[in-house]
């Protein structure tokens, strides 16, 4: 066993190919046991929601607000049928259209907040964090004030604000991005200055302020581009509760109106009445749209989590690949590198975050 060990330490390091170093493959590689069939399923879902979304003019049978084709109206609630796979709804739009449509309106959304809340949020957290004194405690104290707030309740006062009562594509868009850009700005601040504080007391900083780097360029160029690796965690869970603040406002009446965009949330709320009376094809569908994009990111942000721990990815990946002892009490070499391998990947990460 040390022989082995040995031969290791003065073997060069092995370069793993290209494809092996993408992100995403990087994370499946990592994964192991449920938490690898967690990241994939969530991978999964999330590509489905992703086409979905940006091939809707091609897989929509109808357009979101069409009511009529060459036969006619569409008619209102009629059941699932070859014309109309998934039935039509209260207002006579197949549903089917419409889900899929609606994907596209909540991919829309989640991209505006996600950008608009990481550009503020990672410009406020550097600047607070490096720079310290009573601007930090400002934004500390008006982040949580905010941070405290009803998302719910923020983005309908937002929507009332931006849209005025008229619940167009873009505004009903942005009134929704925005109400959730404020609250997820806190996340991200925290997140940021966080790490900020913590880096600036690294020996790099310390020698760029030596060699006479402005602050501008010390946490633009140094200190940023370490600081934000635990974005994409943030990221898909946020993405996921920009969904449903969508589909909450759309339920409560302040959505975007059907002639306009589709939205989920919004034929969620017209098809209340139609539950008591048996039809069930006009709520199930986008509820369901809506619960499977939420569990999609979900689990992608929790499986992203647990990897970004380095000492709770060596434990499980040395478990799951730990070779059994032979009768001399010693292992097999060629599964002894297969571990000493991983330990060394996971030691140089550590290096690389520390």
């Amino acid at each position: 066993m040390s022989v082995n060990t040995a031969e290791h330490r003065d073997a060069p390091p092995v370069k793993r190919p290209l494809w092996a170093r993408i992100p995403i493959v990087h994370q499946v590689r990592q994964s192991v046991g449920l938490q690898r069939g967690m990241l994939v399923a969530g991978l999964t879902i999330v590509v489905i929601f992703l086409l979905t979304a940006l091939f809707a003019p091609i897989l929509a049978p109808y357009g979101f607000s069409q009511l009529t084709d060459a036969n006619g109206n569409f008619g209102a609630q009629n059941p699932p049928s070859s014309t109309h796979l998934l039935g039509t709804t209260v207002g006579g739009y197949d549903v089917l259209s419409r889900v899929i449509w609606g994907s596209q309106t909540a991919l829309f959304v989640i991209v505006v907040a996600i950008i608009l809340s990481i550009f503020a949020g990672v410009l406020l957290g550097v600047v607070s964090g490096y720079l310290g004194g009573w601007l930090d405690r400002v934004l500390v104290v008006v982040c949580d004030a905010v941070y405290a707030f009803p998302t719910l309740l923020l983005a309908i006062v937002m929507s009332i604000v931006i849209t005025g009562g008229k619940s167009q594509l873009i505004g009903g868009v942005f009134a929704a991005a925005i109400s959730i850009t404020v609250v997820f700005i806190p996340q991200y601040f925290r997140v940021i200055r966080a790490e900020t504080v913590r880096i600036k007391a690294e020996a790099f900083v310390e020698s760029a302020k030596v060699l006479g780097a402005s602050s501008g360029r010390i946490m633009f160029r140094h200190i940023l581009r370490n600081a934000t690796r635990t974005l994409p965690l943030i990221f898909t869970l946020n993405a996921s509760e920009a969904i449903l603040t969508l589909a909450g406002l759309g339920f409560l009446g302040f959505g975007i109106e059907p002639t306009s965009a589709a939205e989920w949330g919004y034929d969620l709320n017209k098809s209340i009445s139609d539950v008591t009376s048996g039809i069930w094809w006009t709520s199930v569908f986008p509820g369901l749209a809506i619960v499977l994009a939420v569990l999609g990111m979900t689990l992608v942000g929790e499986s992203l989590n647990d990897l970004a721990d380095p000492r709770l990815r060596t434990r499980r990946r040395a478990a799951g690949t730990l070779p059994a002892l032979g009768p001399t009490g010693d292992s097999a070499p060629e599964a002894s590198t297969d571990v000493v391998g991983d330990l060394e990947l996971d030691s140089s990460e550590l290096e690389a975050r520390s």
